[in-house]
């Protein structure tokens, strides 16, 4: 399942985010979207996980506050959905 996950603070990392996900189960790769020019994070990304537990995980932090800023988590739509 990949998990979109938007408000992400600034100041967080993928190891951030991996790590806080894996609580509800393995987690196969985070990536936070970066400006292609600085560099700087644009406050969201994707987490794969399993099915199960990914739903678990949406569940439990969609409005989580991490660093002061509440995340925003979903299932993403996959590319397959976007050629309907």
């Amino acid at each position: 399942m990949n998990i979109y996950v938007g408000n992400i603070p600034y100041k967080a990392t993928e190891d951030d985010l991996g790590n806080l996900f894996a609580e509800f189960g393995d987690v196969m790769s985070v990536k936070i979207i970066k400006d292609k020019f600085t560099g700087r994070s644009k406050g969201f990304g994707f987490v794969e996980m399993e099915n199960d537990s990914g739903q678990k995980a949406v569940d439990a932090l969609d409005g989580f506050e991490l660093l002061d800023r509440n995340l925003r988590v979903s299932v993403a739509n996959s590319e397959q959905d976007d050629d309907k």
